[in-house]
C-alpha cells in the first residue's frame, strides 16, 4: 500500500461540517444527555434469600430463586430484587419490566459455564445475524424500565476452559451456493442471513458453537447499569438490541477472551455511557446495526450515542463503529475520555465493507488523551474482511469525521484510511489542534478519502496548520 506522509499535502480550508444547525455539535450532546428517559421503581424490595436463594454452595443453583423474585416483583408494579452480599451460583435470569436488579456490595453472582443451562434458545442477534441462540446469561425482551445496579459483580466465569473454547470451534467456512448442511457456527448462521431464512428457524444452539452474551436486552426501553463489575463473558459483555434510552454508567467491564466486546449498542437510540471503565479482549465500546440482509431488512440505524469520561485499556479499538453497521449509524460524542495500553489497537475506529454497506456519519471527538495505541488514533476501514463471502454491491459512506484536542505518545499512524475506489465514499475528515508524538511511520496512511483537513496538528514535533488531503485510492502501490 503507498505511503502518504504527512507532508505529502496540499494547502486548503478547513471545514468544519456539524450535526444539526445548533451552535455548536457539543450543544447537541448536552441536549441529547438530559433528554435521555431515566428509570423509576417503586420503594419495594425483594430479596432473593426469600425465595429460596442460599449463598456460598457450589451445589445448589439459585437460578429458579432469582427468577421467583424478578416475576414476584414485576406482578407487583415494579421494585427493586435485592442480591445480597454473599457468593450466589446461578444459571440463565431474565428481566422482566419494572425490575432493578441491584447487587449490594459483596455480592456476586457466579453463572454456571454448563451450556445446557441456557437452552431452550431465545431470540437474539450475534454478531449482527439475527438467531435463536443460547439464552444469554441475564437477558430482557420487550421490557420496559428496567435495572442493574448495586456495587457487586456479575461474573460469567467465562476461560479457555469452557466458553472461550468455542471461538475455534464455530469458525467454520463455506462457499457461496453451497447446502448448509455441515456447516456450524459463523458460516451457518452467515449463510441463512443471506437466503433470508425465516428467524425462528435458525436455531443455533447446540452443536453450533455461538457463545451468549453476558446482557442482553432486546426492544426494551428505559435501561440503567449503574456501578456494577462486570467480568469473564462468554461472548459480548452488554448488547442493548433494537432498545432506547440507554445510561450505563461508573461500570467496570473486564472481559479478555475471544469477541470480549465491552458494549455493543445495536440499532440504538439515545445511548449514553459515562464513568465506566473497559479493559476488553475486543472492542472497548462497538456501535452496530445488524450485519447484511438482517440489517438491511430491519433498516434501524444506531444513533444519539454519548461516550464520556471513560477509561479504556486492552481492546482492538476504544471506540469502534462496525463493522456489522448495514442498517447505518450517525450522531457519536466521545468528550473527555482516556485510552492506554499496549493491547490497544485503534483509538476511533470506523469500518465495514461492500458486504455490509451502511452510512457512518457525524462523528465528533474531542479531549482525548491517548498513552499509547498499537495502530492508529483514526482508523477508517472500508475494506474490513475482504474475504467474506456474501454477496457485494451495498457500498458504505463514512462522512462528517471531527477530532478536537486528541494527544497520543505512542502509534503507528495518526490517521489511517483504507477507503474505495470512489474516494468521495469518505469525505469531510476534519482534525484540529492534535498532537500525535511516537508515530511509528512519521505521518499518516490514507487512501480513497476526499476532503481530509488537518488544522494546527503536531506530528512527531513537526506542525501542520491549514492544511488539505485529497487521495483517490491507488490500485498499483
Amino acid at each position: 500500500m503507498k505511503r502518504f506522509p504527512f507532508f505529502v499535502i496540499s494547502v486548503g480550508l478547513l471545514i468544519l461540517s456539524l450535526s444539526s444547525a445548533s451552535a455548536s455539535p457539543w450543544d447537541d450532546m448536552t441536549q441529547l444527555a438530559n433528554s435521555i428517559k431515566h428509570t423509576s421503581f417503586p420503594n419495594k424490595t425483594f430479596n432473593i434469600v426469600k425465595f429460596g436463594a442460599r449463598e456460598n454452595n457450589p451445589s445448589i443453583k439459585n437460578t429458579k430463586a432469582i427468577n421467583a423474585a424478578i416475576v414476584a416483583c414485576n406482578k407487583k408494579g415494579g421494585g427493586i430484587v435485592l442480591i445480597p452480599k454473599g457468593i450466589f451460583q446461578t444459571g440463565p435470569i431474565t428481566l422482566l419490566s419494572n425490575v432493578n436488579l441491584h447487587l449490594e456490595k459483596g455480592a456476586v453472582l457466579l453463572f454456571s459455564t454448563n451450556p445446557e443451562e441456557y437452552l431452550p434458545t431465545v431470540i437474539t442477534r450475534w454478531e449482527g445475524s439475527d438467531c435463536m441462540n443460547y439464552h444469554p446469561l441475564i437477558y430482557a425482551y420487550k421490557a420496559n424500565n428496567i435495572a442493574i445496579t448495586g456495587q457487586g459483580e456479575i461474573n460469567g466465569q467465562a476461560s479457555f476452559a469452557n466458553w472461550w473454547a468455542w471461538n475455534a470451534k464455530c469458525s467454520v467456512g463455506y462457499k457461496k451456493g453451497t447446502s448448509d448442511g455441515h456447516l456450524i457456527g459463523r458460516a451457518r448462521l452467515l449463510k441463512l442471513n443471506e437466503d433470508n431464512v425465516p428467524i425462528t428457524q435458525r436455531q443455533m444452539g447446540s452443536g453450533n458453537y455461538l457463545r451468549p452474551q453476558l446482557i442482553n436486552l432486546i426492544l426494551c426501553n428505559a435501561v440503567l447499569i449503574d456501578s456494577v463489575k462486570l467480568r469473564n463473558s462468554p461472548f459480548w459483555v452488554i448488547h442493548p438490541l433494537l432498545s432506547n434510552d440507554i445510561i450505563v454508567s461508573n461500570v467496570n467491564i473486564e472481559s479478555l477472551g475471544p469477541n470480549g466486546d465491552g458494549c455493543d449498542p445495536e440499532s440504538c437510540k439515545n445511548v449514553l455511557i459515562q464513568n465506566c471503565s473497559f479493559n476488553e479482549g475486543d472492542d472497548c465500546i462497538a456501535i452496530k446495526s445488524g450485519r447484511n440482509n438482517d440489517g438491511r431488512h430491519w433498516n434501524i440505524p444506531s444513533e444519539n450515542i454519548i461516550v464520556r469520561d471513560c477509561q479504556m485499556k486492552a481492546g482492538h479499538g476504544g471506540i469502534s463503529v462496525g463493522s456489522e453497521i448495514s442498517g447505518g449509524f450517525k450522531n457519536l460524542y466521545v468528550d473527555h475520555c482516556e485510552m492506554s495500553s499496549p493491547d490497544l489497537g485503534t483509538i476511533i475506529r470506523l469500518k465495514s465493507n461492500t458486504c455490509r454497506g451502511g452510512l457512518i456519519e457525524n462523528v465528533f471527538v474531542r479531549d482525548v488523551k491517548v498513552g499509547q495505541c498499537k495502530e492508529d488514533v483514526l482508523k477508517i476501514n472500508l475494506r474490513y474482511d475482504p474475504a467474506e463471502p456474501s454477496p457485494r454491491g451495498f457500498i458504505p459512506m463514512v462522512r462528517n469525521v471531527n477530532l478536537k484536542n486528541v494527544s497520543c505518545k505512542r502509534s503507528d499512524y495518526g490517521v489511517s484510511i483504507d477507503g474505495l475506489d470512489d474516494a468521495s465514499r469518505v469525505s469531510s475528515i476534519h482534525l484540529q489542534n492534535c498532537d500525535f508524538t511516537g508515530v511509528k511511520f512519521n505521518g499518516n496512511d490514507i487512501q480513497g478519502a476526499n476532503d481530509v483537513t488537518l488544522n494546527n496538528i503536531r506530528i512527531n514535533n513537526i506542525i501542520i496548520t491549514n492544511e488539505q488531503i485529497s487521495t483517490d485510492y491507488d490500485p498499483h502501490p
